[in-house]
């Protein structure tokens, strides 16, 4: 099967075999001090709290345009709700994620992400960067899981592959959807930036498997996500998500619906922006008692693209100059891969 151009970027960057593989979480009894963190501050977090802490934005608003820009100004992040996507999808793809995570170590090392690839199972990419392992395994998907869900399932793969696909499919016309209104806020006189961007697509299926000492281990440390706009859905109605509110510390997003979708803005929506949208620097937590999966849909350009800061005329500032210097979305990719946070600084004016 050809690789995406996403996946191929990633060759560049190679990681070694024990940052990839994840330990085998159904044989720990208690957190190993590979896995131990020991500074988390981590409050406890209550399953009951009602509050999202994020604005909740109706896509059928009148005013959406003026919502979703006013969310991705000030916060960085927002919940959807009426965004046409029926719940159907979202219970057949936490069904089959389930249904991959559940599988034996041995079988699922069969599709382990090799050294220099971007599909399949494996730790997060940043893995890396920290000292300390998170207590997380996931599973990439870029465009087709068949050669994968063959290896896993050689006689009954087609159905993970039909719900991966049709998900990925729905997520996207969600994300132009996004992505269109989004570029009516930044600029809405320059129609022809609506045409200026291929598009890419990356389908993240998370597992946060019960741990025995939750207040001392991470399923994802923190960092921000790399393309325009990542749509996360946290199933179960159970949190775990953290953002960084500034002067507030760590705070946890609450889903407020099975159906409800958490979207945040990426590195390279921080960029175009010229740094008006901030990229939501987060991280998760886990449970002692609920095994949590999640499904995060990144939405970014082809990596041939070249990302240039909107600059616009304010009153009485007059021209505003740009904060980032353009950058092929290749380079921004590599520039992380080997810098993680530090990369704005080496693009910044």
């Amino acid at each position: 099967m050809a690789t995406s151009a996403l996946e191929e970027s990633f060759k560049e960057n190679p990681q070694s075999l024990q940052h990839i593989l994840p330990i085998d979480f159904h044989l720990i009894q208690e957190v190993p001090n590979s896995h131990l963190w020991p500074n988390i501050n981590n409050s406890p977090i209550n399953h009951d709290e009602k509050n999202p802490n994020v604005p909740i934005i109706d896509l059928l608003a009148p005013n959406v345009v003026e919502l979703i820009g006013h969310a991705c100004r000030t916060l960085g992040i927002f919940q959807v709700v009426n965004h046409g996507v029926p719940l159907e999808f979202f219970d057949e793809a936490e069904s089959q994620a389930r249904r991959l995570f559940a599988l034996p170590a041995e079988q699922k090392v069969k599709v382990v992400r090799s050294t220099s690839g971007a599909t399949g199972y494996g730790t997060a990419r940043i893995t890396p960067f920290f000292s300390k392992f998170m207590w997380h395994e996931g599973f990439t998907i870029m465009d087709s899981p068949l050669d994968h869900a063959k290896e896993l399932w050689p006689h009954d793969y087609q159905e993970f592959c039909d719900v991966m696909e049709n998900y990925q499919k729905k997520m996207k016309a969600l994300s132009f959807q996004l992505w269109l209104l989004i570029l009516n806020y930044l600029q809405p006189s320059q129609e022809h930036l609506i045409n200026s961007f291929e598009f890419t697509q990356a389908l993240q299926l998370n597992s946060y498997p019960c741990c025995p000492n939750p207040n001392h281990a991470l399923g994802l440390a923190p960092h921000t996500d790399s393309l325009f706009l990542t749509i996360l859905h946290q199933t179960n109605n159970t949190k775990g998500l953290q953002i960084l509110k500034k002067d507030q510390g760590w705070t946890s997003i609450a889903p407020i619906s099975n159906d409800a979708l958490i979207v945040n803005v990426g590195d390279l929506l921080h960029i175009l922006s010229n740094g008006e949208f901030p990229s939501v620097y987060h991280r998760v937590l886990v449970d002692q008692t609920k095994h949590r999966v999640s499904l995060a849909y990144f939405f970014g350009p082809q990596v041939d693209s070249t990302i240039v800061p909107l600059v616009s005329f304010e009153k009485n500032v007059g021209v505003v100059v740009p904060k980032y210097r353009k950058v092929k979305v290749k380079e921004y990719l590599s520039l992380k891969a080997k810098h993680l946070e530090k990369v704005f600084s080496l693009i910044r004016y």
